[in-house]
């Protein structure tokens, strides 16, 4: 009797089956591997604003402004204005905040900024306590 080589159907199905499962599993790790990557853009952009508010902005003038934008912290890269989704600060939906508080005739004495992450909590900076 002559013995023909070759695979089964069973084993050609496990082989693809394993397959993929290897596919999925890679789609999921680089899936969460770009959201990572965003969280970490978000958090850069927001120290960035977070330092240029602190050494450039309130150093200058003794207090924080309103509103943050290109124009009045320039010491910042301006793209980092925009998140990762093309989105600016202050525009809706954008994932980054400048919560400004105790403000008077636009001179404010305190700011939250936010970014919103997508694997951890809010990202959250406040400006130092300053005497």
């Amino acid at each position: 009797m002559k013995k023909k080589s070759g695979f089964t159907i069973i084993e050609l199905s496990i082989v693809l089956i394993f397959s993929a499962l290897l596919v999925v599993i890679f789609f999921i790790q680089k899936i969460n591997t770009d959201a990572m990557h965003r969280d970490e853009q978000r958090k850069e952009a927001i120290n960035a604003m977070y330092y240029a508010l602190e050494e450039g902005f309130y150093a200058s003038n003794g207090y924080y402004p309103e509103e943050i934008s290109e124009e009045n912290l320039k010491v910042m890269d301006p793209e980092l204005f925009t998140d990762p989704y093309g989105l600016n600060l202050g525009t809706e939906g954008s994932t980054y905040s400048y919560e400004p508080a105790n403000c008077d005739n636009g001179k404010c004495k305190e700011y939250t900024l936010r970014a919103t992450l997508e694997k951890e909590d809010e990202y959250i900076k406040k400006n130092r306590e300053n005497s």
